[in-house]
């Protein structure tokens, strides 16, 4: 069992890197190996909705959202970690997780539903909660297991060195890989069981509700 852990930050050791890695320790404590995958500091282009992702398996854009979606189909989870701007994500990652989710199931295998994913947040103060419910919305989307933890996913400080001094928050990251290691065991006896996956219907339904 494998969780790839995005760190969507632009500083690679921050904040939000020292949440994962909190979250990354207790998972291979619990038997998990855990990868990391840094979005970086490079612009990344917003979705065009083109459609071309339909056509191609990938988006048109050749970046680092289409390096992540076809490593995603190798991991059993996720966890993504952002810090807060503006009470909501970075805007970097806004834009990777727009069109990683929205190409990512166009591929030849769906590297997402049923999988479990979380999102990790990091801030000075406040704006938070109103983040992890903009992230929360991708894998609600996406047919995806979200596990919670104690508290909301989420760490304060204004440096890695203050990170740490969250006691809390670290007990969060802690409980949260815990539970996720626990879902993807059950998940694996499950499957070991027997136990299919559900039946997906066909045709999507879209209904425009302008007449």
């Amino acid at each position: 069992m494998k969780v790839l852990l995005i760190n969507g930050s632009p500083h690679e050791k921050g904040c939000t890197y020292t949440a994962l890695c909190e979250a990354a320790k207790t998972l291979n404590e619990e038997g998990v190996e855990t990868d990391f995958f840094w979005i970086g500091k490079k612009p990344i282009a917003g979705c065009a909705g083109c459609g071309a992702c339909a056509r191609l398996g990938k988006c048109v854009f050749d970046d680092k959202v289409n390096e992540f979606t076809s490593l995603a189909e190798e991991y059993d989870g996720f966890i993504f970690g952002s810090p807060v701007y503006f009470s909501g994500m970075n805007g970097a990652l806004m834009s990777f997780m727009d069109r990683a989710f929205f190409s990512g199931p166009r591929r030849e295998m769906n590297p997402f539903a049923f999988k479990p994913a979380a999102a990790v947040v990091s801030a000075r103060r406040s704006g938070t909660t109103s983040a992890l419910d903009q992230m929360n919305k991708y894998f609600l989307h996406g047919q995806m297991i979200v596990p919670g933890s104690r508290y909301w996913n989420m760490v304060h400080g204004n440096s890695p060195e203050e990170v740490l001094q969250d006691e809390e928050g670290l007990q969060i990251m802690r409980v949260l890989g815990r539970n996720m290691a626990w879902l993807l065991k059950l998940k694996a006896a499950g499957e070991a069981a027997g136990i299919e996956l559900p039946k997906q219907e066909e045709r999507r339904i879209a209904t425009n509700f302008i007449r």
